[in-house]
């Protein structure tokens, strides 16, 4: 699998915006990073003031009300699959300390895992026109840099990790679209990411989720699958594009639940293309996300 990633933002009004990097005893390693692993100089942490979070909470209802208004009539028509996220809010807080207090998105000792991530992840730091994207395969994980600016230069691999030095991958709830992962490490260490498909990474992780093609799967999926192909069930804003014919063959995975997650990715006249995701039980029927214990 491959999908955008980079270091998580906090939501909360003393942390909205901003991500710090700790060690084991909390302390700010931030300046350990830029003489050891030459990360360029960033903004640093700060929690923000009384007067600020009361900003961040109007600018947090001016401008996340928008994609989230968009997302759901994007997905008017359907369970899952809304190009902008997911229109729920994120919910409480599970870690207090270290998502309104303090936003951790590195947690390490010296010379272990996490911190050798690479600096290009950090929002606040990464260069114009460039984006990171994660990869996963049989055996490993790697962090790559993209140009995202249409050009033609190669993506360069930036990072790279033996899959089986990563222990862990949850899912945090309280982030924009429960888009953020804590990823945890042999050595003890963390990051916490954001991610294109959070569920997914962490389902492929944990063994909960697997590849599959359309011969591992029931006759009656398969033919809810070209159904969704034929029609899919997505509408979209004038202004974004008009839904054309998908001819790409989706994505599927196997749940262990013997449901099926199929992601189709359909092409908009605005020469971009929308993931749209469906949960088919084995007599082809939709089931919600919740359902199928995503």
């Amino acid at each position: 699998m491959r999908v955008n990633v980079s270091f998580a933002t906090g939501l909360a009004p003393k942390v909205a915006g901003t991500r710090s990097f700790r060690d084991t005893d909390r302390r700010d390693i931030e300046d350990e990073l830029i003489a050891a692993s030459n990360w360029p100089q960033g903004p640093g942490f700060t929690p923000r003031g009384m007067t600020d979070r009361a900003g961040v909470r109007a600018l947090d209802v001016a401008l996340l009300g928008i994609p989230r208004l968009l997302s759901m009539i994007a997905n008017s028509g359907g369970l899952t699959g809304a190009p902008f996220g997911n229109p729920q809010g994120p919910g409480k807080p599970q870690e207090p300390e270290n998502e309104v207090e303090d936003f951790p998105v590195m947690w390490a000792a010296p010379e272990t895992t996490a911190r050798t991530l690479p600096w290009q992840l950090d929002p606040a730091r990464q260069p114009k026109g460039h984006r990171t994207e994660l990869v996963l395969t049989d055996r490993r994980l790697v962090i790559l840099g993209v140009d995202s600016m249409g050009g033609l230069a190669p993506a360069q691999e930036l990072w790279s990790l033996p899959r089986k030095d990563v222990v862990g991958a949850e899912q945090l709830k309280f982030s924009e679209g429960a888009a953020d992962v804590r990823l945890r490490f042999t050595d003890g260490s963390w990051a916490r990411l954001k991610v294109g498909d959070a569920a997914k990474l962490t389902g492929r992780l944990s063994g909960a989720r697997r590849p599959v093609t359309e011969a591992d799967v029931t006759p009656q999926q398969r033919a809810r699958i070209h159904a969704l192909m034929t029609d899919p069930p997505l509408s979209v804003p004038r202004s974004v594009g008009t839904v054309l014919p998908v001819e790409e063959a989706p994505e599927l995975e196997l749940l262990t639940s013997d449901v099926l997650a199929v992601h189709l990715r359909v092409p908009l006249a605005n020469n971009t293309r929308q993931t749209i995701t469906r949960y088919l039980d084995p007599f082809g029927t939709d089931v919600a996300p919740e359902d199928e214990n995503r």
